[in-house]
């Protein structure tokens, strides 16, 4: 077949994109045959099939060969420039090859070099800071030693202050080493801040993996801070400014002067203060104001409770032993007013800036005013009076004198004898005695409540209205005993 003469075949049937075999050869069957002969005769179609695939495939010969020297001198023009490109790649390759190998020993190694002396910058920087956080804790220690030596009146020199079982000298030693037991505390805080570093940067990050360390914190800290806590906490539960004996008009007992009131609180304000600070570090970010100093609210409940029972077991003693009714009532009502100087202490004391804790300030001028206020009402005796669920400290000593005190007396009359036949027949002298035992407690020296230099230690000032508190008291006393 010439090249353009028109051909029978259907190209484009076949090469529609739906040309379906099947559909092709029923229909060239269909073509060929009758639809109602029995015996198909397939051999007509399949003869056409095979002589137009003898025309499709000359067709093809003829096209080929014609066109063998026009693809020939394609393909060896592609080849040839295929060969010219991977030539001048191979060029362009080895260009690279030897920039990389020449950036290689300028940079790559220079780098690597570097990188090295980072390394060692940074071990040597965490080194230096390492060093500078012992050296700072050994510094601490040093001047935590010279605080201890101070609370406990010894020299430097002499036998180490943290001698004996419990950690704490003798309560004897050291007249004036209370005023270094705020300092001590204070140093104590800073040392507890650079152990408690967990954060990488931070100062004293890895302060436990120092031997020295260990051994300074083990040996000397922890038990410096048990004889603080413990020096602290004898100072409060010995607190007193009464001198436990009354005169023989009846007039409440008197401090023995201005300068022996002044060191009191001085100790008293010192101690809380101290334990204030040295009380379990809060966990996570703690304001002041929500700050809770467990081992000084312990403390002073602790001081409340021995108040109250030895209040309680004098009286119950006294109950059986008429005689020394106006004894215990002289020491009950002492009680009393060093509980009334206490609560006026903590009154006046503002809670110590806590390192450990965040600070509440604020920068705007609208929230000023209100933090000052916020300031003013802060102080050491409000948070023992929401732990003991009271709006007084003596209030609450007379209330709990007196629910301790009715089961003490009820037992007495119970048991019956001489004792409670004693107590029946002088009821009206109890009565008047215990509401003057109440009273003569409302009635303390300026010199205790006040510490006013200047003031005669003989004045006396009425601190609130206890007629309810003596009620209170003659109930829990006279009520069991009946009329």
């Amino acid at each position: 077949m010439a090249e353009g003469d028109p051909s029978y075949i259907d190209y484009e049937a076949f090469l529609d994109p739906d040309f379906s075999p099947a559909s092709f050869a029923n229909t060239l069957v269909t073509s060929t045959n009758n639809a109602t002969d029995t015996p198909l005769d397939l051999s007509t179609p399949l003869s056409r099939v095979l002589f137009d695939l003898q025309e499709i495939d000359t067709h093809i010969h003829t096209l080929t060969t014609k066109s063998a020297l026009p693809l020939l001198s394609h393909t060896q023009s592609q080849t040839a420039a295929a060969d010219s490109i991977l030539k001048e790649s191979g060029t362009q390759v080895a260009s690279v090859t030897q920039g990389y190998e020449r950036l290689q020993k300028e940079v790559i190694q220079k780098w690597e070099a570097a990188d090295e002396a980072r390394v060692a910058a940074e071990n040597s920087l965490a080194t230096v800071r390492l060093a500078r956080a012992v050296a700072r804790c050994l510094t601490l220690g040093r001047q935590l030693e010279s605080q201890v030596s101070e609370i406990t009146g010894r020299g430097a020199t002499g036998p180490t202050p943290l001698a004996g079982p419990d950690g704490a000298a003798s309560p004897s030693a050291g007249k004036d080493g209370f005023r270094a037991l705020e300092r001590a505390a204070y140093t104590i805080l800073n040392l507890r801040e650079m152990f408690s570093a967990t954060t990488q940067g931070e100062e004293g990050y890895g302060l436990d993996r120092v031997k020295v360390i260990r051994t300074l914190r083990g040996e000397f800290v922890i038990p410096a801070e048990n004889m603080i806590k413990s020096r602290a906490q004898q100072t409060i539960n010995r607190f007193s400014l009464s001198s436990n004996s009354a005169s023989t008009n009846g007039q409440s007992s008197m401090p023995s002067g201005y300068k022996q009131a002044r060191d009191a609180r001085a100790r008293l304000s010192t101690a809380a203060t101290t334990l204030y600070l040295l009380s379990p570090p809060p966990k996570g970010t703690t304001t002041a104001a929500d700050y809770k100093p467990e081992l000084l609210l312990s403390t002073l409940q602790g001081f409340m409770h021995t108040a109250i029972m030895t209040s309680v077991n004098s009286l119950a003693r006294a109950l059986t032993q008429l005689p020394t009714m106006d004894r215990a009532l002289v020491d009950t009502s002492a009680r009393c007013q060093d509980i009334v100087a206490l609560e006026n202490i903590l009154r006046n004391l503002r809670p110590p800036p806590h390192p450990l804790l965040a600070s509440t300030t604020t920068t705007g001028e609208p929230g000023t005013e209100p933090e000052t206020t916020t300031s003013n009402k802060s102080n050491l005796l409000q948070p023992l009076l929401q732990a003991l669920d009271t709006s007084s400290l003596p209030s609450y000593y007379w209330r709990s004198l007196a629910s301790s005190l009715a089961p003490r007396v009820q037992e007495i009359v119970n048991r019956g004898g001489v004792s409670a036949r004693t107590l029946r027949s002088n009821r009206d002298r109890l009565r008047v005695e215990i509401k003057e035992c109440v009273l003569r407690a409302s009635r303390v020296s300026a010199t205790s409540l006040l510490a006013e230099k200047g003031r005669p230690g003989t004045d006396t000032v009425v601190v609130g209205n206890w007629e309810r508190e003596a009620a209170v008291m003659v109930g829990s006393v006279v009520g069991p005993l009946g009329r």
